[in-house]
């Protein structure tokens, strides 16, 4: 018998149901744009290759994949402590960015319909895949008598606005990580598979090409778009992006670096080596790479790192919320000021690494 003394505890919404993950800088975002500019782009100087993703949507390679076989059939019990804690908590993010991508995928496909049938079929293909990870997830999470109550989540979670631009930089990059983080854990449970605390890995391969195809839907809608990646501001801001969802990525997985130890990996490494894989990726479509080789890069990452620590355990004090607030001022202007110098580092050209990094 397991000691329940060793179970953490979710605040519930009612029995089995969990309460969401409180909304911060870090956490998933639902997103929403503007639909009528999207219907009226132009797809045509890209269309034979959207065209050919579309065929390779409706071919649906994983239609039979996400089946849950007689490994899941057991207790999950012996999993306890701060590893159920960060495990669950794994598979809440992950269900939630899933989710994410879902609606919005969803939602443009109903927009698009009448306007721009290619876009509008590959967005509901898209939302298809995107449903079945959301669903797979949370119906892990139940293996350890939690879910999330996804009607709820459309509901009561903020929606922030994005123009399409911004949409397809950030859903490019969303989807590249994370073909890169479900590869690189499979492999390495695959090298070590006394690591693999959970059956869910196992669909790690197969999972990750949906991810890997979405990403080069974007990445082909951008070529179509060339205002998107070929002037000055389109520069800054792919620079944005990628410092976005790379810093985000690092400074969430090394808060919960515990999860990460379970598998045998160790955050910090895991991050470069997915932030490094997907640098190289954008590159076959951003105008610059960051420069992730430079120390500076990880050394300020690291400072706010200590940061947030720092800002964890003035939250956690019982000091009066206003004299926190002065508390952690400082903490604040330092992780902006660490961003900031990492926004303003120099990137790298990715015309000038033509024939090095493609």
């Amino acid at each position: 018998m397991v000691d329940s003394l060793k179970k953490p505890t979710f605040e519930e919404m009612r029995p089995g149901i969990k309460v969401p993950a409180k909304e911060t800088i870090l956490t998933p975002r639902f997103y929403t744009t503007d639909f009528d500019a999207m219907a009226k782009m132009d797809i045509s100087p890209n269309e034979e290759e959207l065209q050919a993703i579309l065929e390779e949507f409706r071919a649906d390679y994983n239609r039979h994949h996400f089946v849950r076989d007689d490994e899941f059939a057991q207790s999950w019990d012996h999993i306890d402590g701060e590893t159920r804690q960060l495990f669950v908590e794994f598979l809440e993010r992950s269900c939630t960015a899933e989710f994410s991508g879902f609606l919005l995928y969803k939602e443009l496909s109903r927009k698009l319909k009448d306007k721009s049938p290619v876009l509008a079929e590959c967005f509901s293909l898209m939302s298809r895949d995107e449903a079945r990870h959301a669903g797979f997830l949370n119906k892990a999470m139940s293996d350890f008598n939690l879910q999330l109550d996804l009607g709820f989540l459309t509901k009561s979670r903020k929606y922030t606005y994005f123009q399409p631009k911004f949409i397809f930089y950030a859903t490019y990059l969303s989807e590249k990580i994370g073909y890169w983080r479900y590869i690189t854990i499979y492999r390495h449970l695959e090298r070590h598979p006394e690591n693999r605390i959970y059956p869910i890995f196992r669909f790690f391969e197969n999972w990750c090409q949906d991810e890997n195809r979405h990403g080069d839907f974007f990445d082909a809608i951008m070529r179509a778009q060339p205002e998107y990646l070929n002037d000055w501001k389109a520069k800054l801001w792919c620079r944005f992006f990628l410092l976005s969802v790379f810093a985000t990525m690092y400074l969430n997985d090394v808060q919960r670096s515990g999860f990460y130890a379970s598998l045998g990996l160790d955050a910090r490494e895991y991050d470069k080596y997915v932030i490094e894989k997907t640098n190289e990726t954008a590159a076959r479509v951003f105008p610059v790479m960051l420069d992730v080789a430079k120390p500076e890069f990880y050394d300020r990452l690291e400072v706010c790192i200590k940061n947030n620590e720092k800002l964890t355990a003035i939250s956690s004090s019982s000091t009066p919320k206003p004299i926190q607030f002065f508390q952690k001022l400082p903490y604040y202007v330092s992780n902006g000021w660490q961003l900031l110098k990492l926004y303003f580092m120099k990137p790298i050209d990715v015309e000038k690494t033509h024939g090095v990094v493609r």
